[in-house]
């Protein structure tokens, strides 16, 4: 190049917009044969198909979504299979007076008659129904404020708390038909219960579990030696939450241990106290193992969940019934899950 030309530079806008026109000039080319997304034209002028558009791309593969989909399928599955169907069958069910054996047809449809016969001629349904309240009454004011008062005195972060905490919690890793087998051997006439009282003679020995005004608070004892461990985990881990400058400033106050457990603690506890009553209700309700195990749930150990198994499972077959006392305790069984939801949907921020 002669250096006495001089060399020309053209503008950076200009340059710019000169890129600018044939990014878009190539776009439509790409439009005009169809590789852009837009309507391809065919040699003739005419409008082919519309190509599909651009291609969109997932987080996801192909192995996370099927992860993903097995990972809620199974449990949906699991949970309609065996709680959502026995549920709707059990209440279809107690409309007739299927045995079981035979085919299932119109016939069997007696409509509110198994209903009106719990409620008037089957006397064992109000003994259970009474047994179900006792049950609930004794595990209310008794079992659950023990557990309670062993959380507070835990909370105080005595020698050896955590010795305390595994043999209160031991009973709570244990089923209901395994702590009854255990008060079983207690309650014998040779167990650790008559030896304390010195009755372990055949004629002076107390029968704990065959007399039946005595079984019931036999098994509650027993039943109550778990519900006092679950009861005390739960609260001890509520009480571990509070604020401790709340317990000093009432100290500070003048305030004892009762009156700051009453009065500042017990209300900030609002919501494990929910959370107790509600599981005080449902462990009542549905106790079933140990009645069971004892003396499957006769001779004054009359709950519903064991007339629902006596009356489906026996010699009498009688499904239709033993599924109107399941719709009974469903119905029952519901007031204080709705209640825990209500109260926690209710006080949950929007």
């Amino acid at each position: 190049m002669d250096a006495s030309q001089p060399t020309t530079t053209a503008p950076l806008g200009l340059t710019t917009i000169g890129a600018v026109e044939r990014f878009a000039a190539r776009d439509d080319v790409a439009d005009k044969t169809g590789r852009g997304g837009g309507s391809p034209v065919s040699r003739g002028g005419s409008v082919s198909a519309k190509a599909p558009g651009r291609r969109r791309y997932s987080l996801l593969t192909q192995r996370d979504k099927l992860t993903l989909g097995l990972m809620i399928g199974i449990p949906t599955f699991l949970c309609i299979a065996l709680i959502w169907l026995p549920t709707f069958a059990s209440i279809l069910l107690s409309f007739t007076n299927w045995q079981g054996v035979s085919a299932l047809t119109g016939e069997n449809v007696v409509g509110l008659k198994n209903y009106e016969t719990l409620f008037t001629s089957y006397p064992l349904f109000w003994e259970g129904v009474k047994h179900n309240i006792l049950w609930l009454f004794f595990f209310v004011f008794i079992a659950t404020p023990i557990g309670i008062f062993f959380a507070v005195l835990l909370d105080r972060e005595m020698r050896g708390t955590r010795i305390y905490q595994s043999i209160f919690y031991i009973p709570v890793v244990l089923s209901l038909a395994v702590v009854g087998y255990i008060w079983e051997l207690q309650y014998t006439s040779q167990g650790f219960i008559n030896s304390i009282l010195g009755h372990t003679g055949s004629d002076t020995a107390i029968d704990f579990l065959g007399n039946p005004d005595l079984n019931l608070w036999a098994v509650l004892i027993a039943a109550s030696w778990r519900h006092v461990g679950y009861i005390l985990v739960l609260y001890l881990a509520g009480l571990k939450s509070v604020d401790p400058t709340l317990k000093e400033a009432a100290s500070i106050d003048g305030a004892n241990a009762r009156q700051t457990f009453i009065r500042v603690v017990f209300p900030v506890m609002k919501p494990i106290n929910t959370v107790v009553i509600v599981i005080t209700v449902i462990e009542s309700l549905r106790a079933f193992d140990i009645a069971y195990i004892i003396n499957r749930g006769k001779n004054g150990l009359e709950l519903l969940s064991t007339l629902i198994t006596n009356n489906s499972i026996s010699e009498a077959s009688l499904i239709g019934f033993g599924s109107a006392i399941a719709v009974i305790l469903l119905l029952i069984s519901l007031g204080p899950i709705v209640f825990y939801l209500v109260r926690t949907f209710r006080g949950s921020p929007e």
